[in-house]
């Protein structure tokens, strides 16, 4: 993860990189959260905000939304250093930062708020896989996902300068495409990038018939030593992440024991270089953006296997979608019921989910503990994984969401003949429109979805006219971007509400087998 956890490394830090790989202590242009960018100028005066501009901050509800101030700033490479280290120091969170190529890169990312494609798809966060995905998830072992963190931590490093990280991608290359070299659907390859040598994996499982919409899981194949990046810095990165690689590999070798073939794409995702802000995540998530790429769902796995808090997953709320958030708690209730879920915030860029998040695609961040409660050993040669526990037992039910989440949006898609009806307004707030009846077939599942601007909500029910306290599927996120699908064994009539939270316009569109 992209944070510090010694206070104690930041001078140690600033004496290492005089003898690390950086050349003449490099310039870079970062983007980087108001209190954070407070600490840096405290310990660092010289340090000045070239720019900064308010961005809005997603929360469960529209009443629930902030902004933050966000700041552009120039470091030299060891000054990016020390600022993750005081970051953690005094606000006990992760850095907090974004890397740019340039001044003018960081300065439009600086005014771009994010906003959803047009051309997104959003799935249906109805749970109806559970014959394909429960007996997948009583499959997967802890002790594979231990042998993966063992095997990346035995690299010297992960960082994205070194031999050893170069090393370590091109490992995970060859070991997803040996995994799955009996499947002619699947491709492993590498995503290059322009300004070091470390290499992105990416493995793709096309989909058969809805191939076009896409399901993204990440984690981040590079490791950092805040004591310096030699070529020969121990930096294991057992828990960060080697853990989210290896989460994401037990994913993998299940769905193929059980040939599993999703109708929509699924990709996995090893970044590199992410401990240095984000940049391959970021590079990646750009690239989707520009072919207008129609990715339904995102998840990160960054750090799973150490567990210091009391609760067992905790989904982070900033910088992520509300609406897909209670999604993957659902598939934890519904999936692994005696777990216990906590939220909780990471603050800016603290993980590659943000690289998506700015480039308006649904994500989110399931992570192993509280935000102030994580591995003090990261980042360090102790991030090892004895010093973890010496076992997977945490990661597993990280590796067990995952599964279950790409496998319940990857096995839908459009239903063949499926009635559409679309619907548009306003409403004020507290307002609400009532819909139908809308005649369902036997066996078939109607959804409707809403997008506009302002924040509606969206109810649906069986038989009756939902309310906002009486129904059978409600979706009430942060903005008029809802979804909500339901299901019956028998013909019947359903009905669909939209309710205005806060008052603007709506686009309704209901899509069911009719009778």
């Amino acid at each position: 993860m992209h944070q510090l956890k010694k206070a104690a490394l930041i001078v140690a830090a600033g004496m290492a990189f005089s003898q690390s790989g950086f050349a003449a202590d490099k310039t870079v242009w970062i983007t980087l959260g108001d209190t954070a960018f407070q600490q840096l100028q405290q310990a660092i005066p010289a340090v000045r905000s070239v720019q900064n501009s308010q961005q809005s901050v997603a929360g469960f509800k529209a009443a629930t939304h902030h902004s933050e101030a966000v700041h552009v700033v120039q470091l030299s490479e060891t000054q990016l250093l020390k600022l993750s280290g005081i970051v953690h120091q005094k606000l006990n969170r992760c850095g907090g930062f974004i890397q740019h190529s340039s001044k003018e890169e960081a300065v439009t990312a600086l005014y771009a708020q994010p906003k959803t494609l047009a051309a997104l798809a959003r799935p249906s966060y109805t749970i109806d896989n559970q014959t394909i995905v429960s007996p997948m998830v009583a499959q997967m072992q802890a002790t594979n996902i231990a042998q993966t963190i063992i095997d990346l931590s035995n690299f010297t490093n992960r960082y994205y300068k070194t031999t050893a990280g170069t090393n370590a991608s091109n490992w995970l290359l060859n070991k997803w495409k040996t995994m799955s070299s009996a499947r002619s659907d699947i491709l492993v390859e590498q995503f290059t990038h322009s300004s070091y040598p470390q290499k992105s994996v990416i493995l793709t499982i096309n989909g058969t018939d809805n191939a076009a919409e896409t399901v993204v899981l990440g984690a981040h194949l590079d490791s950092i030593n805040l004591n310096g990046t030699t070529e020969t810095t121990l930096a294991p990165g057992a828990d960060d992440d080697a853990s989210g690689i290896a989460s994401l590999t037990e994913i993998l070798r299940t769905m193929l024991a059980n040939n599993y073939k999703p109708r929509r794409t699924i990709k996995l995702i090893g970044y590199a270089a992410e401990e240095v802000g984000l940049l391959g995540s970021k590079d990646i998530a750009a690239s989707f953006k520009a072919k207008n790429a129609n990715v339904v769902g995102v998840m990160q796995l960054d750090m799973t296997n150490y567990k210091g808090s009391p609760l067992d997953i905790y989904l982070y709320t900033d910088y992520t979608d509300s609406a897909q958030n209670q999604f993957v708690a659902n598939l934890i209730t519904t999936y692994q019921p005696t777990l216990k879920i906590g939220y909780d915030k990471c603050g800016y860029g603290c993980s590659d989910h943000a690289s998506w998040y700015n480039q308006g695609y649904p994500a989110s961040m399931p992570f192993e503990t509280a935000f102030t409660q994580d591995n003090p050993n990261i980042h360090t040669a102790n991030d090892t994984f004895q010093n973890a526990g010496g076992n997977a037992d945490h990661s597993l039910k990280f590796a067990r969401l995952g599964l279950s989440f790409a496998v319940e949006l990857a096995s839908d898609g459009p239903a063949v003949g499926d009635k559409v009806e679309n619907f548009s307004g306003s409403l004020t707030k507290g307002q609400s429109k009532s819909f139908g009846p809308f005649k369902l077939k036997a066996g078939g599942t109607l959804t409707a979805s809403t997008t506009g601007t302002g924040d509606m909500d969206l109810y649906v029910r069986k038989v009756s006219v939902p309310t906002t306290t009486t129904y059978d599927c409600k979706s009430d996120g942060s903005s008029s971007t809802e979804n909500c699908s339901v299901n019956s064994t028998t013909n019947t009539d359903v009905y669909v509400l939209v309710s205005g939270y806060a008052a603007g316009n709506y686009a309704l569109k209901v899509s069911y087998p009719a009778q």
